[in-house]
């Protein structure tokens, strides 16, 4: 079996969905209300599992009840939490999330400033059997780390860059870095994302994409830029849909697809979340994959 370890932020999400659009200094009646799984590193890690990879989730979690209740999801999703540890006094990550119709999402997020930065009690070598680490850029020096007991291994090292990362390291690190829309135009400082990905990864060595919703996605390949399409669907919650992209592509990757593949495989599933509430929670499983897949030809 496929094992993958993924490094980053794991949150508690209250998420509502309510009916009418969202008006500043309103009071909104929700419809539909859930506790769910979020963070990017953490979505990322519930993609892998629910595709039928293995997967280690290397976190901060504070030591409080919010705590409690987010390492029970994760447990009961089947990620490995074993090289993770309550951090003692710290508070849990949490967000509040507003769905509104249409699947558009409001994120209202709270990080404790004094979640320890400094990954020292976390293993330097990378687990017996891992075929490739994924990582966000909420826990830079965790994902350096490790990224570079991956690049001593000559595993892929798989980088979501949804903003821009504090550390250049993280970035020369990665053999392979998908950005956001947002997160290449605030590196770059570029508008146009083609022009955008093909300035930042020339001269440079790896592999570079950026996801851009509906409009698919640019993935940069013998220097030039390729275009695949978005799956047409009806989303109802884009909440988490890049986060389960990134775990379906890292887990396409470290079982060695073509860049191609990975790309179709990854897009297949965020698709799937987006017809589906709950963010991260709404990932498909290997056979609700596999069946829209075969319905949804290339």
């Amino acid at each position: 079996m496929t094992r993958v370890l993924t490094i980053g932020i794991a949150v508690l999400d209250d998420v509502y969905v309510i009916p009418d659009a969202l008006r500043a200094g309103q009071k909104h009646r929700a419809h539909q209300a859930m506790t769910v799984l979020g963070g990017s590193a953490t979505n990322a890690a519930l993609a892998i599992a629910r595709l039928g990879g293995q997967v280690q989730l290397v976190t901060r979690i504070g030591d409080d009840a919010p705590g409690e209740a987010l390492s029970g999801l994760l447990i009961r999703e089947g990620i490995d939490l074993s090289l993770s540890q309550p951090c003692v006094g710290a508070r849990t990550s949490r967000s509040s999330i507003i769905i509104e119709p249409g699947g558009e999402r409001t994120i209202i997020n709270f990080l404790d400033p004094d979640l320890p930065s400094q990954p020292d009690w976390l293993i330097a070598d990378l687990p017996a059997g891992t075929d490739a680490v994924c990582a966000d850029v909420r826990w830079e020096a965790a994902a350096i780390r490790l990224f570079k007991a991956a690049q001593s291994l000559g595993k892929p090292a798989i980088l979501d860059g949804d903003r821009a990362p504090s550390d250049p390291a993280l970035l020369a690190l990665a053999s392979h870095c998908i950005f956001s829309a947002q997160g290449l135009r605030e590196i770059t400082g570029m508008e146009d994302l083609a022009e955008a990905l093909a300035a930042f990864g020339k001269r440079r060595s790896g592999y570079y994409g950026v996801t851009d919703g509906a409009n698919g996605v640019l993935s940069l390949e013998n220097n030039g830029i390729v275009h695949y399409p978005a799956f047409p669907i009806t989303p109802v919650d884009t909440l988490g849909a890049g986060d389960v992209w990134h775990g379906a592509f890292a887990l396409a990757i470290a079982r060695r697809d073509s860049i191609a593949a990975a790309i179709r495989f990854a897009s297949a599933a965020a698709a799937l979340k987006c017809t589906r509430r709950g963010g991260g929670m709404g990932a498909p499983t290997a056979a609700e994959l596999a069946q829209f897949l075969k319905e949804n030809p290339a």
